[in-house]
């Protein structure tokens, strides 16, 4: 039992240097990072890798600017084709995971009527630095209890690399990110 033990870590471990190999030098995913989705399941950071995702970083517990952040990627998701919304992943990662807890992310998702198939992750507490940045959102905690926080979204292709990112200061999308989105969905 323990040599099979030994073989399946080993296997595991190679794998995961292969993966590693694969990514290119400026991805994202290369950040060994872990996160649970709404429904309270593990998903590697790294797990996201092979599709093109718009991300962002958000909290559950904000009253202006996560709401428009959500409604906003909404308004890209809105405006493309079925076709090019079947290639495309949205996640929303939480700044506050010690709140943001697996029903939180539920009804805030249920609340915004977010269309099928969005992943509202909560980074392990001490990997939110580390994800906002690689995604160069900065954040910090006030005695209130809210966030200030970058309000962006981060286009990154599927090898996790940024490709576009657009500042939200309102709910509708900007056209020259929603531009660079369907340009990278109409790539190869």
């Amino acid at each position: 039992m323990k040599r099979m033990s030994f073989f399946l870590s080993a296997t595991l471990a190679l794998a995961g240097t292969l993966h590693a190999q694969s990514l290119p030098g400026e991805s994202v995913y290369h950040l060994q990072s872990t996160t649970q989705d709404a429904g309270g399941r593990p998903v590697a950071w790294s797990s996201l890798h092979g599709q093109p995702r718009v991300v962002s970083m958000f909290y559950t517990n904000c009253h202006l600017m996560c709401p428009l952040i959500i409604e906003n990627a909404k308004s890209v998701q809105k405006q493309l084709t079925p076709r090019e919304r079947a290639k495309l992943g949205m996640v929303m990662i939480s700044l506050d995971p010690v709140r943001d807890t697996p029903a939180a992310l539920q009804e805030v998702a249920r609340r915004h009527r977010v269309p099928a198939g969005w992943q509202f992750l909560a980074p392990a507490d001490n990997d939110v630095r580390a994800i906002a940045s690689v995604l160069d959102v900065r954040y910090r905690f006030r005695d209130d209890g809210s966030i200030n926080h970058t309000s962006v979204l981060v286009l990154l292709d599927a090898d996790g690399r940024v490709r576009a990112r657009s500042e939200v200061t309102g709910a509708a999308a900007d056209p020259q990110f929603l531009t660079q989105v369907k340009a990278l969905l109409a790539g190869p």
